[in-house]
């Protein structure tokens, strides 16, 4: 039988179709190698893209970021802070085990497993983020936020809201590169110093300090996880301005650390018990000495640049003593608003009536709940009675009693008119019903110290005593410096830091009256050989000022004339002739130059009226000058800065002193050497000085500065005082302390008023404050150089007589009996 074939399409068809099918497989797998290549090759070009710029991976040896520069007290003690980012760097080693694990645990629990990117947690939140449209959606790694932070701070790029995905990318990129340079505790360190929990906290450091006021270390577990909670949404959670999300947060932190075994269930339950807690924000710069600290920074900038204060973490150890500072802010206050209740009543604040009234009674209540003597508040008036000598006020729903011996004061401002004249005696002369005014809770006793006789028995009884005040319009300034260490202990510079940064004790030159008085006198008995005994005719005279080509007409104070009289009284009782005819001696071109050799860096005019301080001068540079003639004649700089060290503690600037007890000990003995070996600048002999002195402390005691004895410690001084009092000054120290206070407006077009002289209005904030400063300090007297003799003179003719009032010379200067004292005359110069 023969064979036949098959038929066609039987046999073929599973051959055909095998092949087909290895056509197809190596088609789709050309396809799939076309498409891994493609997005390898895509990929690459991403990484390439996306790497290009990025900033490069840190050592943590070179990791520097943006850190606080403190400025501390001349005790240790902060007293401002400048930032941009508030970030104090703390090692690893003093965070707590319990900080990092509450981190880890809200933030990303596979941190010991993943390298740099959380794959499930990333597809997450693209998903939501890009395809569910359920708003941006976090997915971000601790190693993540890193990268992220580094891209942020890196130049070239710029932190903002949107979250784009060549942003994602590139922190993918870099979180790779971090997860290859560093170990785990690495990254945590970066991390927990670098993370911002809000409130310009950076860093877990700075955060603890901003809402607990403590170290990291010592943070409990509630408080810990309340900070665990805040990368999120810092503002959300805020634990200041929402309390209630953050305990949420806190509770949601809690519960995952307790999934995750790191904290028993017992101690879940009791963190979330704890009331959130945190305390109010302090703003160091602007609540301890902001006048001092704003002067420090400007320097600090000068020297080191705005950037370098504001990121570089440098430790700037000011001279202020912070006690110190403290009463020459008070007595500055304190001193302040005295003067201007002395320039009368500017009137309420406002005025409200019906709806307007109850909605400011309600907020007067919630923010004065508990006044206690002493504070100041904000009142309405409710109801004036003339009858009863009283107003009765409406401080938030309670009622405080305003008696007439709490606003006195209250007269129509008119700086013609004395004050002792001008008490008010009735409330309604100053108040309404509707006033709104400024109060400060008094006691019953502080009241009747305002009254006497039967009218201090007629300050009422009650729960709550009041007083009137008044936001002081006057300005003033106060500095004040150890003449030895060169050290500013203490600086002021306006009534309110937040209302005007102005500061007058650096930029306001004003002219120093008769506190330019022992300018004139020095240059005397330095090149004219004057003495106290020196006799200078007190007599009306008319000047021509060959400088101005004016003629010119002095007076004193209390426009009388006294004759011929010593140098001595003269300087006492700050009369104004015998001082311009001391200067037409000198000459005013002798004068200026003079005042320049004394340190007064401000213009002084070349003329007579320099002698009655015509020529404005900051009390800065006043000051400076009567430390100088404190230490007799010898010239030293004075500074608000000891020293700046950077980040990494090294030196960069040093003035301390070898006295100085908080500077290290060996730096204290290198000071001690350059001290030794410092060549001694002295301007004028050391006599000089001290003869000036001598009759300044006569100032201090019977003279026209005599309050300033009740310091009860040897003291010299001297006051000034402008005319029409448009400025009034005492500047006066003791061996160890000199200070000097100015009280004046701003807009020098408004006099304090006739009555008020530097006696009146400056010493007495003066004398507060070297009170406090001085407390528990005794001040020796002040030597007597060689070369000097003391003689008892009649001050009134500048003869030697037995009992009369010793007086200093130089040796072989003094009066001798019975030869008259030298006379001085300069009419021929000048004529009558």
């Amino acid at each position: 039988m023969s064979d036949r074939a098959a038929p066609s399409g039987t046999s073929g068809h599973p051959r055909r179709r095998r092949r087909w099918l290895w056509r197809a497989l190596l088609a789709l797998g050309l396809l799939v190698l076309f498409l891994a290549g493609a997005g390898v090759v895509a990929a690459a070009s991403l990484f390439t893209r996306y790497s290009r710029g990025l900033p490069g991976v840190p050592s943590l040896a070179g990791w520097r970021p943006p850190v606080v520069t403190s400025i501390v007290s001349g005790d240790g003690q902060l007293a401002g802070e400048l930032f941009i980012e508030r970030r104090t760097v703390v090692p690893y080693e003093r965070i707590p085990r319990r900080l990092v694990q509450a981190f880890i645990a809200s933030e990303d629990q596979h941190f010991f497993e993943h390298h740099g990117v959380d794959w499930q947690g990333t597809f997450r939140a693209a998903v939501n983020t890009y395809l569910l449209r359920r708003g941006v959606q976090g997915g971000s790694t601790l190693t993540q936020q890193t990268a992220k932070a580094l891209l942020v701070s890196a130049e070239g790029f710029e932190e903002g809201s949107k979250r784009t995905l060549a942003r994602k990318l590139k922190e993918f990129i870099l979180a790779q590169r971090l997860e290859a340079a560093f170990s785990k505790q690495d990254l945590l360190y970066l991390y927990l110093n670098g993370v911002f929990l809000g409130h310009h906290s950076y860093g877990v450091q700075a955060a603890a300090e901003n809402y607990f006021h403590k170290d990291v270390s010592e943070l409990t577990l509630a408080e810990a996880s309340l900070l665990a909670g805040l990368p999120q949404a810092p503002s959300r959670y805020s634990p200041f301005a929402h309390p209630e999300a953050a305990a949420a947060r806190r509770r949601y932190v809690l519960r995952r650390m307790a999934e995750d075994g790191d904290i028993t269930e017992g101690e879940r339950q009791a963190a979330e018990r704890e009331a959130v807690k945190v305390f109010p924000l302090e703003d160091l710069f602007r609540e301890t000495a902001p006048f001092y600290s704003e002067q420090v920074r400007r320097e600090a900038v000068e020297r080191y640049g705005g950037e370098r204060v504001l990121e570089d973490g440098l430790r700037i150890e000011t001279a202020m003593d912070l006690e110190g500072q403290r009463a020459a802010q008070a007595a500055m206050l304190h001193g302040l608003m005295e003067v201007d209740h002395r320039q009368g009543w500017y009137g309420p604040v406002a005025r409200v009536a019906g709806a307007d009234r109850a909605a400011l009674a309600r907020r007067i209540a919630a923010a004065f709940p508990a006044p206690a003597p002493g504070d100041y508040l904000v009142g309405i008036v409710s109801e004036v009675d003339d009858a009863a000598g009283l107003a009765r006020v409406d401080v938030g729903g309670a009622e405080g009693i305003l008696p007439i011996a709490g606003m006195r004061w209250a007269r129509p401002p008119n700086p013609t008119v004395s004050y002792p004249g001008a008490l008010i005696s009735r409330p309604s002369k100053a108040l309404a019903a509707g006033d709104v005014v400024l109060l400060r809770a008094r006691t019953r006793k502080e009241l009747q110290a305002n009254e006497t006789g039967a009218a201090r028995a007629r300050v009422p009884e009650a729960p709550l005593l009041l007083s009137l005040e008044q936001e002081p319009r006057l300005q003033g300034a106060l500095v004040s410096i150890d003449p030895w260490s060169g050290y500013v202990r203490a600086m002021v510079g306006g009534y309110d830091f937040d209302a005007s940064e102005f500061n007058r004790a650096f930029q306001a030159c004003r002219q120093p009256g008769s506190a330019f008085k022992p300018v004139v006198y020095t240059a005397a008995v330095e090149k004219l050989n004057y003495t106290p005994a020196t006799l200078l005719t007190d007599a009306p005279m008319v000047f021509r000022d060959e400088a101005t080509g004016q003629s010119w007409k002095p007076e004193n104070f209390g426009a009388d004339f006294r004759g011929d009289v010593t140098l001595r009284d003269a300087l006492v009782h700050s009369m104004n002739i015998p001082a311009v005819k001391t200067a037409a001696a000198l000459g005013a071109n002798v004068l200026a130059d003079w005042a320049k050799t004394l340190g007064i860096q401000s213009p002084v005019k070349q003329e007579l009226g320099s002698a009655l301080g015509s020529s404005c001068v900051t009390p800065w540079e006043l000051a400076n000058v009567y430390a100088l003639l404190d230490r007799y004649g010898e010239k030293r700089g004075s500074t608000l800065v000891k020293r700046v060290l950077d980040r990494e503690g090294r030196l960069l600037e040093d003035h301390a002193d070898w006295r100085d007890p908080w500077v290290p000990l060996g730096e204290r003995l290198a000071a001690a050497v350059a001290e030794v070996e410092r060549p001694r600048e002295r301007v004028m002999d050391e006599r000089t000085a001290y003869i000036v002195v001598h009759l300044m402390q006569e100032v201090a005691t019977v003279g026209t500065g005599a309050q300033a004895a009740r310091l009860g410690k040897p003291a010299a001084g001297k006051t000034g005082t402008t005319n029409d009092s448009f400025d009034t000054w005492f500047l006066g120290f003791t061996r160890d302390l000199v200070t000097g206070v100015w009280f004046g407006y701003d807009q020098n077009e408004e006099p304090l008023g006739r009555y008020e002289t530097g006696g009146r209005a400056a010493l007495p904030t003066w004398l507060a404050y070297m009170q406090a400063a001085l407390q528990d300090r005794p001040q020796p007297p002040f030597p007597v150089p060689e070369g000097i003799v003391e003689v008892p003179i009649d001050p009134a003719s500048g003869k030697p007589i037995p009992g009369g009032v010793a007086e200093p010379f130089k040796d072989g200067t003094q009066p001798r009996a019975p030869e008259a004292a030298p006379r001085v005359e300069v009419q021929d110069l000048f004529g009558e």
